[in-house]
């Protein structure tokens, strides 16, 4: 990762994720309690309710674990900068996920590193996340959907942020081509993938 770009940021680089090749995303509680006692550190909330927020993160530390909140899925919350501000300062996660640039600046000045999720419909949706790069930098780039090597392999070319690879991963050669490409990781909620690459 850029040190540079972390500079200033109190929470440790993630040195992209200490070799984790899959970010587990989870939307259950009880996924996330499998992923609790493995040997994951990174792991990915997704569908979440404001009310469990406060008792998630403390439990995912309690395990000394790392976790990343996908902001714009979290039901009763509203998707503001004021809410990413109570995020980073009461939920305190090690990142936040979201497709809205606004909430990716504000995190990073909270020194919670940010991910940006673009959906890559079309070119002009490419072209757009050229554009917010160099206007935000985010920490991450994640693509959805993660099935397009090509693509991947391009914007590593282009920009200087490490990109991630999420939606529509199925198989574990969707997997590899992803990282083959480029990426640093795959972010999914497969647990057959989470089983495969668990690290050692």
């Amino acid at each position: 990762m850029n040190a540079e770009r972390k500079a200033g940021t109190s929470v440790p680089a993630p040195s992209d994720f200490y070799g984790q090749r899959i970010l587990p995303a989870v939307r259950k509680l009880k996924d996330l309690e499998h992923l609790l006692a493995s040997s994951y550190v990174w792991i990915v909330l997704l569908d979440s309710h404001v009310s469990q927020l406060m008792s998630v993160a403390h439990l995912v530390r309690q395990h000394k674990k790392q976790l990343l909140v996908h902001v714009d899925l979290i039901h009763g919350l509203k998707n503001d900068d004021y809410a990413i501000e109570f995020l980073c300062q009461s939920v305190r996660p090690a990142g936040i996920i979201s497709t809205r640039s606004s909430a990716v600046a504000t995190a990073k000045k909270h020194k919670v590193f940010g991910i940006q999720r673009h959906f890559l419909l079309d070119s002009i949706a490419l072209d757009t996340t050229y554009r917010l790069s160099e206007k935000v930098t985010p920490d991450y780039i994640e693509v959805m959907p993660g099935v397009m090597p090509h693509i991947i392999a391009e914007m590593r070319s282009k920009l200087d942020i490490p990109i991630l690879a999420g939606g529509l991963i199925r198989t574990n050669e969707d997997v590899e081509l992803a990282l083959g490409s480029g990426a640093v990781a795959v972010t999914t909620s497969r647990r057959e993938l989470w089983d495969a690459y668990a690290p050692v």
